[in-house]
């Protein structure tokens, strides 16, 4: 499944509506690595896309989701399983450690 924008009012719906760990991306259009990273999650979310559900959020266009996880820096990346957040990354990273961050979790 292809990562999918989604916003402040759909954000915790699509967070209980998966079955899977959910990886969601805060990023901006203004924001050089969050355009670096983009194509890289897109991989990730069709490679493993039985195990993981990729989901983006603009933080300009939605400042209330960020505002509630306490997002300061982009990109920022944070692991949900079941609801729970269990992991945070900020920054732009290379596919082989995001993967290998997310078989950690997994």
């Amino acid at each position: 499944m292809p990562t999918k924008q989604i916003n402040d009012e759909n954000f915790d719906t699509e967070l209980l509506n998966s079955d899977k760990l959910v990886l969601v991306d805060f990023w901006a259009e203004w924001c050089g690595p969050c355009k670096q990273i983009a194509p890289i999650l897109e991989e990730i979310s069709l490679e493993y896309a039985d195990k993981i559900h990729i989901i983006k959020i603009n933080i300009d266009e939605n400042p209330i989701t960020p505002s509630k996880y306490g997002i300061r820096g982009i990109p920022t990346l944070l692991l949900f399983k079941k609801l729970e957040l269990v992991s945070t990354k900020v920054g732009s990273y290379p596919k082989s450690k995001i993967v290998e961050w997310i078989e950690e979790t997994i």
